[in-house]
């Protein structure tokens, strides 16, 4: 998977994609990533992205014309297509099961914002708009990396084991069980029995049960989402 970003400060980038799960992906040959800095499509001594909101208004918005030409310029040089998607608060929640789709793409443009947001023509080029939820960032750049992370690390091979992704939260709408290790008690706190037992089906079963009383809790709505699909 090819996965591009455009950015005003592309340098953000390269600190995270190069370490851990995402250094591995690349050097494994499971991921590209190309980053690129909006202002190399500037014609200006200044380098501008920004101007006034017609209107009136607080802040700056980004200007369209080096979106445009950057946007079709990343695609025309591309070897595989590419699915152009904005990081934006308005745009659909991101989910997991975005994510399994996503890592199915031969390539993506990740594409983030700054300061007051962006001429609203310029969404006229995505494919997609996303957001990470109901809250503001300074910028889409940490955005743009989550989706990134969350695609790459589902693409077979990218975790070593197959079953790793599989068993995660949100995978089955549920979020995952609680998990322990060594030591087996700890300030008084001890792990349940039944995973000491080395019964597996007994395990399997509490962890389903687990998994389901966790949601329940903590995440009541996903319950709820789950019976609305069902009906569906």
């Amino acid at each position: 998977m090819d996965i591009h970003f455009l950015s005003v400060i592309p340098e953000v980038f390269s600190p995270y994609l190069d370490a851990s799960i995402m250094g591995r992906a690349q050097a494994g040959g499971f991921a590209r990533f190309f980053t690129h800095n909006l202002r190399s499509w500037t014609h200006d001594r200044h380098r501008t992205v920004d101007d006034a909101p017609f209107g009136g208004g607080q802040g700056m918005l980004m200007k369209p014309e080096p979106f445009f030409e950057a946007i079709s310029d990343i695609k025309a040089s591309s070897e595989v297509p590419l699915k152009v998607i904005f990081l934006s608060p308005h745009g659909a929640p991101f989910s997991q099961k975005k994510a399994r789709e996503l890592s199915h793409e031969p390539g993506m443009l990740l594409v983030s914002g700054r300061y007051e947001g962006m001429d609203e023509r310029v969404f006229s080029l995505a494919d997609e708009v996303v957001s990470l939820g109901d809250f503001v960032l300074t910028g889409g750049e940490l955005a743009a990396m989550a989706v990134a992370d969350a695609s790459v690390r589902l693409i077979p091979g990218v975790l070593g084991n197959e079953l790793s992704a599989s068993d995660e939260s949100f995978e089955d709408g549920l979020l995952e069980c609680a998990q322990y290790t060594r030591p087996a008690v700890y300030r008084g706190m001890a792990v349940p029995d039944v995973l000491l037992s080395g019964d597996h089906g007994k395990v399997a079963l509490w962890r389903a049960e687990n998994a389901l009383e966790r949601t329940r809790q903590l995440r009541p709505d996903l319950l709820e989402a789950r019976e609305v699909s069902s009906r569906a």
